[in-house]
């Protein structure tokens, strides 16, 4: 089941709290920065690091070059 609500808090904290009932978590990572492959944003890691339960990181598709 989805569910959809809308919450005022900080999103780490906000997604941490749904993680504590939820089968899983997923967010998005931008990756932005020089080191984009390889570093997450401030939210994803956040939540990967604190969690109840798992987390799925999603990434754009790589764009052509």
């Amino acid at each position: 089941m989805i569910t959809d609500e809308q919450v005022r808090d900080h999103p780490v904290a906000a997604l941490i709290k749904a993680a504590a009932t939820a089968d899983l978590v997923v967010v998005g990572s931008r990756g932005l920065g020089g080191f984009s492959s390889a570093v997450l944003g401030s939210v994803s890691h956040g939540v990967l690091h604190h969690a109840a339960c798992p987390v799925a990181v999603v990434r754009p598709p790589d764009e052509p070059e």
